[in-house]
């Protein structure tokens, strides 16, 4: 066993994955993790697998940057894929990456959060409706991607008869992100940002005329700037649109089927969710350790710099698995383990420090909400056949789940 995983360490290329590592990566990651944890890849690329590292890694943002402009320019050419990437707030550093952020957060404050509780149940009460009317399921197109475009939609006003192509737009953006694209998949990324942005040109040229509620329409709020008059530009405001839409749309809908495939699978925890409801916030925390909705990040060194070890020279790019550090025994015991009640649970699927996720109140809210309500109304529920997979290693996530509500 030793002598595969150190093997399967060796010839590990992230340009290269298999069936069979998109089923399940973590043994590979394991094996990085124990044998390598500061890949070099054919690409050039370093590949980290480790908790410490990643916490170093994320705090220092003046030695791993996040600016995107350098790595993507030979990856997606003069394209809106590249204007959209290199302006939203998570690919960019301070001091743009804090003004940008600063605003955006002013909008999702606690108070704002809170507000969203009572919509929330309600989205998901009709949902679950719905599907006690079917009498099965499929779990993620019925339930689990159905709640946060709704919520993400209430949030910036976006009228419910124009909201019917943002999942697509969304899953081919970001479908362009993976570390192998085809030609095939950037052309709908890039058409996805074009239809997108022109769709946004109209909604923001109607809100201007028309202000909402700044406190509960994050688009007005955003518009308007702060009281000391910083603003967005145009072109800020409108890719940081479409980053909120994408940012809170594939993570969460991950989440919520993740979450209820795991409890499927582990049928103890399952039920001890049930019998202690109370558990479900340390539940919801569990999941995005155990299925990290998002497991590849990426960072770029500005200096040379030692990292666990190994001399990485200034324009290394980095990328960093958090689906291996959320496994990382050094920080979680028996880390394989899926534990609904696991104490204390310091994973990394918001990141940490600066660039930790400006959504993340919002996705546990819209989490805990989703999988409780659907345990309490259907504890007897089973996955009725072959889950499929997305097929791509930066989002872990589901396609379809069939599922039977007992």
């Amino acid at each position: 066993m030793n002598a595969d995983a150190k093997e399967l360490a060796a010839n590990f290329d992230l340009a290269k994955l298999t069936s069979e590592f998109y089923d399940d990566p973590y043994p590979t990651y394991r094996a990085l993790r124990e044998n390598e944890p500061v890949k070099r890849l054919p690409s050039g690329t370093v590949f980290l697998t480790r908790y410490d590292d990643f916490v170093t890694t994320y705090k220092n943002t003046k030695s791993f940057s996040s600016d995107k402009k350098r790595e993507f320019a030979p990856k997606y050419g003069d394209t809106p894929l590249y204007e959209h990437h290199t302006t939203s707030l998570v690919f960019n550093d301070p001091p743009a990456h804090t003004r940008v952020r600063r605003l955006i957060m002013g909008a999702l404050s606690p108070r704002a959060i809170a507000g969203m509780e009572g919509d929330i149940v309600r989205l998901v009460d009709g949902l679950l409706d719905a599907i006690a009317d079917k009498g099965d399921c499929e779990l993620i197109e019925d339930f689990a991607a159905s709640i946060p475009i709704e919520v993400i939609g209430n949030l910036l006003d976006v009228p419910h008869d124009e909201r019917a192509p943002l999942r697509d737009w969304s899953l081919a953006i970001l479908g362009a992100l993976e570390p192998v694209v085809s030609t095939e998949v950037a052309a709908r990324g890039n058409k996805a940002v074009t239809d997108f942005l022109a769709y946004l040109e109209t909604l923001v040229a109607r809100r201007r005329e028309t202000p909402g509620n700044p406190d509960r329409d994050v688009l007005t709020r955003l518009i308007q700037g702060e009281d000391n008059g910083e603003r967005l530009t145009e072109k800020e405001l409108l890719h940081n649109c479409i980053f909120l839409l994408n940012a809170g749309h594939e993570t969460t809908t991950n989440l919520i089927g993740n979450g209820l495939v795991a409890l499927h699978r582990n049928p103890d925890q399952k039920q001890r969710l049930i019998d202690n409801p109370d558990l479900i916030k340390t539940g919801v925390e569990e999941i995005l350790r155990y299925e990290s909705s998002n497991q590849l990040g990426n960072r770029m060194t500005t200096e040379r710099i030692e990292l666990g070890g190994v001399l990485l020279e200034a324009g290394t790019s980095v990328t960093l698995c958090i689906g291996a550090a959320n496994r990382d025994p050094a920080q979680f015991p028996d880390p394989e383990r899926f534990d609904v009640a696991r104490t204390p649970n310091r994973h990394l699927a918001f990141a940490t420090g600066a660039h930790q996720c400006a959504g993340m109140a919002l996705a546990r809210l819209e989490g805990a909400i989703a999988i409780s309500r659907f345990l309490a109304r259907f504890p007897d529920y089973a996955v009725s056949g072959q889950p499929v997979r997305g097929g791509r290693v930066r989002f872990r996530g589901f396609l379809s789940v069939p599922c039977s509500i007992g």
